[in-house]
């Protein structure tokens, strides 16, 4: 940790945190930061003029990254008839219908994503206390719910974010790793930034975007000027 304490310390002192910064510049301290031994994950925290309270004012999406997230998605489809076969062929990593709910009753977790054919919402409906606090329930506006299965593999495949606001009207959201390189990283952060603007709820009043935030596992947080995106 002695080493990890000094990086981290060094990559403090790079950062003003009185300052916002462009969001070129903010990549590029990110990238002078010392790495850690592993490929960090990036994220973004966008703060949203919203009252996170008020039902009619929530925000939820998701977003195709141009990049993807930079690892692996395992991906759980429940189906039945010839919409398994379908799931597999797309690069499904587990297909099932009553056989799939039991085993995940049971406490298997082997994936990060579920998708459903609308007619299997019955039995997923089932689980709800498990795969609602973990932010896994299929849901039809996030294209999870669908028939076209081998669409929606490919998309959670290729790292297809979904985000929504937490209590304090922030979205938090994965926007690839530090190995992409500073161009790759903007480029996904601008998308997801876009995705963000158009699920701004018709009730929001005022400036909808405050605040951004981009930092990495092991680095602190850089803000940025909203105005320079």
């Amino acid at each position: 940790m002695k080493g990890q304490g000094k990086k981290y310390k060094a990559n403090r002192e790079k950062v003003d945190s009185n300052k916002k910064y462009t969001l070129e510049e903010a990549l590029a301290i990110l990238d002078s930061f010392a790495k850690a031994k592993f490929d960090e994950t990036v994220d973004i925290a966008v703060k949203l003029g919203i009252d996170a309270k008020q039902t009619d004012q929530t925000v939820r999406g998701s977003c195709g990254l141009p990049h993807g997230i930079g690892k692996k998605v395992r991906v759980a489809v429940f189906a039945k008839g010839d919409k398994v076969a379908e799931a597999t062929q797309a690069g499904a990593d587990v297909v099932g219908g009553d056989d799939l709910a039991e085993k995940i009753q049971g406490g298997f977790m082997d994936f990060d994503k579920v998708i459903a054919t609308p007619d299997m919402m019955g039995v997923v409906g089932k689980l709800g206390k498990v795969l609602g606090p973990r932010g896994l329930m299929p849901n039809p506006k996030l294209g999870t719910v669908t028939m076209d299965v081998t669409k929606a593999v490919a998309e959670q495949k290729a790292g297809k974010v979904e985000f929504r606001i937490d209590k304090a009207a922030i979205v938090h959201a994965p926007v690839g790793k530090r190995s992409f390189g500073a161009q790759k990283l903007k480029d996904n952060i601008l998308a997801i930034i876009d995705s963000i603007n158009k699920a701004k709820p018709p009730a929001s009043k005022g400036t909808y975007i405050l605040g951004l935030a981009i930092s990495s596992t092991m680095s602190p947080g850089l803000r940025v000027d909203v105005n320079s995106l």
